[in-house]
């Protein structure tokens, strides 16, 4: 009897690219992954692999992702960027599919920004939740979904470790690529905001490194949540990062058999 491992993926920008070399080297390693949740950049990749596509292909797609591709600037008033652009990526990506037709089971985390209630979507067009989970305040304008007005999964759980625990996972291994840029180039409202997020959730995430089992962290903190420009270095410091817990994730997995 093997147990159910889940991910649980967090928010980070441009940084979350690190959530793939994981995933790539769980792969290699024949660490199984039953289930993912995702905040932000945590839900866009989570969906993406759901898919089922290749991972040497989603390595070569990643490799040259630039923002131009999905960055539609509006007249600012709720945010700076319409959004639609990305959600027309992320709906012919993942081939205009439900989150519950997905290869795995796979739970995307966004925040209801009149309550502050933590949302997450199981069901329905993937495309829409993500664009949801992805829409870091004051940059994109909100998403709305079923009556509700939908910001950033990292606003109410940047790391969604309790999710992937209700989905059924017996081990959950949480990947954090979160991290203040320190001295920051900061000469945009576009920085302001990033960067004042960065430092708002880094101490929030002391529990969630309680409640996981195995917390990877890629040191990926050098590198502008903001800017899509280092991503191949940023893929492999999560592979490097991964293949330091691979033993301790298999040790687990065997404490965890021993007392079934």
């Amino acid at each position: 009897m093997a147990p159910k491992i889940g991910l649980a993926l967090g928010s980070g920008g441009a940084r979350g690219f690190a959530h793939l070399g994981v995933i790539k080297v769980f792969r290699d390693e024949g660490i199984p992954i039953d289930m993912i949740a995702g905040s932000s950049m945590g839900a866009l990749i989570a969906c993406l692999y759901g898919t089922g596509i290749d991972l040497d292909r989603f390595y070569k797609f990643s490799i040259g992702f630039k923002r131009k591709y999905f960055l539609d600037f509006a007249v600012p008033k709720m945010g700076f960027i319409a959004g639609k652009r990305v959600k027309e990526f992320i709906r012919v990506f993942t081939h205009n599919k439900n989150i519950e037709d997905l290869n795995l089971p796979i739970a995307i985390v966004a925040t209801d920004l009149m309550n502050g209630e933590k949302v997450v979507f199981t069901t329905g067009p993937a495309a829409d939740a993500v664009r949801a989970s992805i829409s870091i305040p004051g940059i994109f304008i909100p998403e709305k979904i079923n009556g509700r007005i939908l910001v950033d999964g990292g606003v109410a759980d940047r790391i969604p470790v309790s999710v992937v625990k209700e989905m059924g996972a017996d081990i959950v291994i949480a990947v954090d690529v979160s991290g203040v840029k320190q001295n920051a180039e900061i000469d945009s409202i576009y920085d302001v905001i990033m960067q004042s997020i960065d430092i708002m959730q880094a101490e929030l995430l002391v529990n969630r490194e309680v409640a996981s089992d195995i917390m990877i962290r890629p040191s990926v903190g050098k590198f502008s949540s903001r800017a899509f420009t280092n991503i191949e270095d940023i893929i492999k410091i999560g592979e490097e990062e991964a293949r330091k817990h691979i033993e301790p994730i298999r040790q687990v997995i065997g404490r965890w058999k021993e007392q079934q």
